[in-house]
């Protein structure tokens, strides 16, 4: 199971203050979901389903990512792997602060590993994650302030009609989602994979113009 609750999560739910009841109760709903096995959108999942995420009560920050690979599978942790590595360095913060579900929730578009494409790559998330389960997660994080919008699939969710027509056009447009006339402020990324190294190349304006801006707003809400 990859399941990280917030500080108290080892306590029962009838123990917990009403909030983190909220929190286990969709957690433990999360936790038993075979829709993608048992009432699939196509082909079904692979392997036994393990879904992947960390929430609690008080974040401030979420990543919305795509959807865990085969480390993250492995480990039951977000971001155990070299993306993880990359993507906390462009956040400017360490695994302590980033696994603090406190203070960071993440949240990705499909919640279990979805398998390999032919070629080795991951394939897409799975189309019955986010209808059955994103509204329902981001209730329970009524504080957000930043949304770190990883990958296409996370960008067209939040972003709906505003995403432009690919990702770098997106990307590069991060300033038209800075100061949101209500709800969190969306910052898009690209994925931090490896694969993604001649994106990186191709567009020096991210490191030097979007990073700093990522950092500073990292800094502000977490008081680092």
């Amino acid at each position: 199971m990859g399941i990280w609750p917030g500080r108290d999560g080892d306590r029962t739910v009838s123990e917990a203050p009403a909030p983190e009841r909220g929190h286990a109760a969709l957690l433990g709903a999360i936790e038993g979901c075979r829709l993608c096995r048992d009432a699939p959108d196509g082909p079904p999942l692979p392997h036994e389903p393990r879904p992947v995420l960390q929430i609690g009560g008080g974040a401030k920050i979420c990543i919305a990512g795509q959807a865990p690979g085969t480390r993250v599978h492995e480990s039951g942790r977000p971001f155990t792997d070299p993306s993880g590595d990359r993507l906390r360095d462009w956040m400017g913060i360490g695994p302590e602060l980033f696994y603090d579900p406190a203070r960071i929730a993440i949240v990705p578009m499909g919640l279990c590993f979805p398998g390999l494409d032919a070629k080795g790559g991951d394939l897409p998330p799975r189309k019955e994650c986010a209808p059955q389960w994103r509204t329902r997660i981001f209730r329970l994080l009524p504080e957000l302030e930043l949304i770190v919008a990883v990958g296409l699939y996370a960008q067209k969710w939040h972003l709906g009609r505003r995403a432009r027509a690919s990702l770098t056009e997106t990307v590069r447009s991060w300033r038209d989602y800075a100061a949101p006339a209500s709800g969190p402020q969306i910052l898009p990324l690209p994925h931090p994979s490896w694969r993604n190294n001649g994106w990186l190349k191709r567009n020096p304006w991210f490191e030097s113009e979007l990073l700093p801006v990522l950092k500073a707003r990292i800094r502000e809400l977490t008081g680092g």
